[in-house]
């Protein structure tokens, strides 16, 4: 059933729920606008990109769980999310997949004087990709680079360094465990306007690893590509059929 919730700088944002999960409807055009609001509004909001095993990592963890509940915005990633929400007979208006929209948010940079911080991956990983985003995207200033190895003991510095640098956008690559909890246990501290994670973003910006062909993408087979390219993926993509009875469950519920 839909639902309506009012954030601060986001305006009232339709969204669908899916397994408790409650995923916005925008399209990537009106996300973006909706983001712009965000940025102007200098307040911090959490960005989730959420896909099948981002939900189902939800439903076995309180920590990410609470981290989708905390969200300022879901955004519906993965082709599994557009499907569910097709299945629950309220769908969204497409998928709206991470990569694109991390390079939707730069592309609007270049027109308002943004500037963004990269926080993941490796460390040669990390900088190529700044140095592939600066020279696409001159005109956004890219104020600050950190890898994603660090521990506990590490985070108030980072946060500090982050906060410091006072970027609007915030590109957080970390492991699926840690990610988005992490972005949420910090988000009032960074203060950064919109801090979104970004899972492999950073390995296929720098050239590491290749995103899928657009035909595959529009068959909604991205993650047999990634899968075939990665087959140590292969624990992680058991969550997808697991993915699809819960939600073949609560349809019948």
């Amino acid at each position: 059933m839909s639902q309506t919730h009012t954030e601060s700088g986001l305006g009232k944002i339709p969204v669908t729920s899916i397994l408790g999960v409650n995923v916005s409807k925008l399209n990537m055009a009106d996300t973006v606008r909706a983001l712009e609001g965000a940025v102007a509004s200098g307040r911090p909001h959490q960005i989730i990109t959420a896909n099948p095993i981002m939900i189902m990592a939800a439903l076995d963890s309180e920590d990410n769980m609470r981290a989708m509940r905390e969200a300022e915005l879901i955004v519906p990633d993965g082709a599994g999310v557009v499907w569910a929400a097709e299945e629950f007979g309220d769908p969204v208006a497409e998928r709206v997949a991470g990569f694109d929209l991390l390079h939707q948010l730069m592309k609007r940079g270049e027109e308002l004087g943004w500037s963004a911080y990269l926080l993941g991956a490796a460390e040669e990983v990390v900088q190529e990709a700044a140095d592939r985003l600066q020279k696409q995207y001159p005109k956004v200033r890219i104020a600050g680079v950190r890898n994603g190895y660090f521990g506990e003991s590490e985070n108030a510095r980072i946060v500090a360094d982050i906060r410091a640098a006072k970027p609007d956008l915030l590109f957080v690559a970390r492991d699926a465990k840690t990610q988005e909890p992490w972005i949420a246990k910090y988000k009032q501290e960074l203060g950064v306007p919109v801090i979104m994670g970004v899972g492999g973003s950073f390995d296929v910006i720098s050239g590491k690893t290749k995103r899928a062909p657009a035909v595959m993408q529009k068959m909604k087979l991205e993650w047999f590509y990634r899968l075939a390219k990665e087959p140590t993926r292969l624990p992680r993509m058991m969550a997808l059929p697991q993915f699809m009875r819960a939600v073949k469950k609560a349809k019948k519920a």
